[in-house]
């Protein structure tokens, strides 16, 4: 069987301090002006105390991990293939991303399926107390250049 792009077990990890500027240029781009984000008066009276990161700024912080693993571990494919992401399963939130937060996702390839040119990884966000606050499958496929 010929050599796939990425093996099961390569892991990659990016932080990030979710600034203040994150969630406001997030909520600016997408039109997410939600309470739960910008308005620090209403969510200190909530159960939170405070505003909360956008679930979805988190999927975007996922994304930056997966284009870290192709560009670390993905190389093989240059001129070969193209990798394209195909989306995110199971993603859940499990706990609030507070502004100030450093945020760790870790992106580990889980299974490769060379006959589809498919790698499919977990991907875990846990914050600067490694209490894990979002989870999700990534699926990638890696189209084969003509």
């Amino acid at each position: 069987m010929a050599e796939f792009y990425v093996h099961v077990g390569q892991q990659v990890e990016v932080a990030k301090t979710i600034g203040e500027a994150d969630v406001y240029l997030f909520a600016g781009i997408t039109g997410d002006l939600s309470t739960n984000h910008i308005n620090e008066q209403v969510m200190a009276r909530s159960s939170y105390g405070h505003r909360i990161a956008h679930g979805a700024l988190l999927v975007g912080f996922m994304s930056a991990a997966s284009t870290r693993m192709i560009e670390m571990y993905g190389t093989p494919a240059n001129g070969e293939a193209t990798p394209v992401s195909l989306g995110y399963d199971r993603v859940r939130f499990l706990g609030p991303a507070y502004i100030g937060d450093t945020i760790t996702v870790r992106y580990r390839i889980a299974e490769v399926d060379p006959a589809r040119q498919r790698s499919l990884a977990t991907v875990s966000v846990c914050n600067q107390r490694d209490e894990e606050i979002a989870v999700a499958q990534h699926i990638l496929k890696w189209v084969p250049n003509d």
